[in-house]
């Protein structure tokens, strides 16, 4: 099977739109949705309408804004802008859409044996995993050999084998993963809507269980597009410019 893993879509439409085109000449068999379908971009709507037209193909759970925008969560630990984002979200989601990012479920949720998914990580799906000691920490009490995560916008792989925890950054236009039967993974495919490592383009991953194979990849979008919906929406400003720097 081939999975598609994408993560932190963030409203916006003009990136998954780019990213489903592009997979979808990767023969894949389901999308997976690390979570945070809304929140600062300007097209809720689109967006989750497009993922719910991906069913039954497809596998999800909430992130925190997805918590925040549903009234799961109030937010306390949210910047100004990222409340007023939410707070815009609320009100421009239809009741279905809305009703939708309600039911979202919460993480982790095994997809097959052996194969994990979460927002954050396992343990808490609001924690941010960026440094080699969070990652052994997780792995000291996780089992599961592939565990997807999302969260930090930021592109990473650790690994564990029964000697060392290593981790990398995800860089460049293309990987390829081979997937050693003898380690753990904790996989981080980067953000579609809103990369956060200095590179606009949006990035994603394909999973596929029988080659053993993980490619991940960053596709350009139309940043400029974005940017003006999130501009003509009267959403803040710094969202707009922070797409074209990957910040």
């Amino acid at each position: 099977m081939r999975f598609l893993v994408i993560s932190d879509i963030h409203g916006n439409w003009d990136a998954l739109d780019t990213v489903l085109a592009a997979a979808a000449t990767e023969a894949v068999d389901h999308v997976v949705v690390l979570g945070d379908l809304v929140g600062y971009g300007a097209s809720p709507n689109e967006v989750v309408s497009t993922v719910a037209d991906l069913a039954p193909r497809r596998h999800m759970i909430r992130g925190n804004h997805d918590k925040v925008v549903a009234g799961i969560d109030d937010g306390e630990g949210f910047n100004s802008v990222a409340l007023e984002a939410a707070q815009w979200t609320v009100e421009r989601l239809t009741e279905d859409h809305l009703e939708y990012v309600r039911r979202l479920a919460q993480g982790p949720t095994e997809i097959a044996p052996g194969f994990v998914i979460c927002h954050g990580s396992p343990f808490d799906e609001d924690q941010y995993v960026l440094a080699l000691d969070e990652a052994e920490e997780i792995f000291r009490f996780h089992t599961a050999q592939m565990t997807f995560f999302g969260h930090t916008h930021v592109p990473m792989l650790f690994a564990a084998d029964s000697e060392r925890v290593s981790g990398t950054a995800l860089e460049g236009d293309a990987l390829m993963i081979e997937v050693d039967p003898d380690k753990q993974y904790l996989i981080n495919p980067g953000s579609v809507g809103q990369p956060r490592d200095r590179d606009p383009r949006a990035a994603y991953l394909i999973y596929d269980t029988e080659d053993g194979r993980i490619i991940w990849r960053r596709q350009e979008y139309p940043v400029e597009r974005a940017q003006r919906r999130i501009l003509d929406a009267g959403l803040p400003e710094v969202l707009a410019y922070r797409l074209a720097a990957g910040l």
